[in-house]
């Protein structure tokens, strides 16, 4: 198994984007290209009048892939929602940025909106009746407009787009998720169920599909009710398969579905302004993508003031137990965070004709010019299979204590790719919307490099899952009891940040059971169990 498979991985989600004439305006039969000078905040449109489904049977389970071509449009201004919770133990609480008077203001979303950070609840009802009229099956989708697949549909659209391409929701432990379309911009909206159980009501025939924005939505939103709902034709039709067909069938709409629940921003290392106020709210901080030509010739000192990033750990989750040839193992996953006013970023110079790269972190002062760098110790190349590529030594610490929090057993993972792989805090002040290095591809270099640079971007985090002998615990031959797995970044003090108060995390876990049969419990911190 790759390190790529063995990290939780990405999905990059193809890119679907519609043409500016292709779209049809619901109930009003309007091209975009033809649309009002002054278009609505929000308008929910249906790509094309019919669609064809393929159903899959076999073994009593059935699956259809569906596919409406729904799609929501913002007007003159970009659409932003921005969720955020104080504290673990808070409530999340959403906002929508609107522009007033020349200025942003922020306004309350209505309780129930927003349940995490995946995006809006209930945000859309998908009704599906027969020939007859008769309603086959009805379910709700939600929506967070953040999408690879995302293209303007208005010639006088802003030419890119700032908003992230995911939406959130994985990792326990998030604060904070930016949601966005674009002004006259398009951004997908899921049309699957959470489950398969409403489409498999459906068997091989004609049918409509009528969708709508719920009330609630369009009263906060401004949404006309003649811009708020579509209806598609829908043709099912049945496609010879078997079990794994089916299976097959539902990994690919997983891959292709713009779902939120599954374009998510946590996860691990297997895996870009606009104009008016949202061109802001991207990082000034630009490094380029590669390392600079050399290594520094003279060193300054860590900057006393301005800009440094902040690594913060979050407390071990997706924890779980495993055996392997007899001995027992326990899996985590392990995320540090840049909560800082700078991104961290690492440069790796190659001693001529060895497997060793010094590194060097490099600072930038506000308008983000380069203003000195410090030696950060050291890269190393990984040759065994599933890695091969260049780790950087002094980033974090994986430990597993006692209940006393004295040391028990050191995770063998002690080198690390950096890549932004998890949106911790897209709220914070110059957060990375849109980062560039999220996997091992475009983050870690190849053999035959002699310089590397590696990024943590303010707002993201990087994380690691222990789901392998050498990285997890070996706990074999502890006794049961109650332990403590250790996360800590910046172990050496070797890079400076803001402050080094917040880079350790705890995570209470308890062992039990025989030695042929080890079990493991994990409290909930903060009421998350993940």
């Amino acid at each position: 198994m790759t390190d790529a498979q063995n990290r939780r991985r990405r999905t990059r989600w193809p890119v679907v984007g519609v043409a500016a004439g292709a779209l049809v305006l619901a109930g009003g039969g309007v091209g975009v290209a033809e649309a009002a000078t002054t278009p609505p905040a929000l308008s929910f449109v249906a790509a094309t009048g019919t669609v064809t489904a393929e159903r899959y049977a076999a073994e009593g389970e059935v699956y259809v892939s569906l596919d409406l071509g729904l799609h929501v449009i913002a007007g003159k201004d970009p659409f932003e929602i921005r969720a955020k919770r104080a504290g673990y133990d808070k409530p999340i609480v959403a906002y929508r940025t609107v522009r007033k008077n020349g200025k942003n203001t922020q306004v309350k979303l209505p309780a129930g909106t927003v349940r995490d950070f995946t995006g809006l609840a209930d945000f859309t009802t998908i009704t599906i009746k027969d020939r007859a009229g008769k309603v086959v099956t009805s379910y709700k989708t939600a929506f967070c407009g953040n999408s690879y697949s995302s293209a303007r549909t208005r010639r006088d659209a802003p030419a890119t787009n700032p908003y992230p391409t995911r939406c959130g929701g994985e990792n326990p432990f998030t604060l904070g998720s930016v949601w966005g379309v674009q002004a006259g911009w398009n951004a997908p909206v899921p049309d699957q169920p959470a489950s398969s159980a409403p489409l498999a009501k459906l068997v091989a025939g004609k049918y409509t599909a009528e969708a709508s924005v719920n009330p609630k939505y369009r009263k906060a939103f401004g949404i006309p009710a003649k811009n708020a709902t579509a209806k598609v034709t829908v043709n099912v039709v049945d496609v010879k398969t078997d079990e794994q067909g089916v299976a097959e069938a539902r990994s690919r709409d997983a891959r292709e579905e713009p779902a939120l629940a599954q374009a998510v921003t946590a996860g691990g290392h297997d895996r870009h302004t606009a104009e008016g106020d949202a061109s802001r709210q991207v990082s000034s901080f630009r490094p380029e993508f590669r390392a600079a030509a050399s290594r520094p010739a003279t060193l300054k000192a860590t900057p006393k003031s301005g800009p440094k990033p902040d690594l913060r750990s979050l407390p071990a989750w997706g924890i779980s137990l495993s055996q392997e040839n007899r001995r027992w193992y326990v899996n985590f996953g392990a995320t540090v965070w840049n909560a800082g006013t700078s991104p961290l970023v690492v440069d790796g110079f190659r001693r001529t004709g060895t497997e060793l790269m010094d590194a060097y972190q490099y600072y930038f002062d506000a308008n983000g010019k380069q203003v000195g760098s410090r030696p950060a110790g050291t890269m190393q190349w990984d040759p065994r299979e599933g890695h091969m590529h260049w780790h950087f030594t002094d980033f974090a610490q994986y430990n597993l204590l006692k209940s006393d929090k004295k040391f028990a057993v050191r995770s063998g993972k002690e080198a690390f790719c950096l890549a932004n792989t998890d949106a911790v805090d897209y709220t914070v002040k110059s957060a990375k919307w849109r980062p560039d290095n999220t996997d091992l591809s475009t983050s870690c270099g190849a053999n035959t490099v002699v310089a590397v640079r590696e990024v943590l971007d303010i707002g993201n985090g990087d994380t690691y899952s222990q789901d392998r002998p050498g990285q997890s615990f070996d706990i074999t031959n502890l006794p049961n009891g109650t332990y403590y797995i250790q996360v800590v970044a910046n172990p050496a003090k070797r890079l400076g940040e803001l402050n080094t108060a917040n880079n350790t995390a705890l995570r209470k876990i308890v062992l039990g059971g025989t030695a042929g049969r080890r079990t493991l419990s994990v409290p909930k911190v903060y009421g998350i169990t993940g």
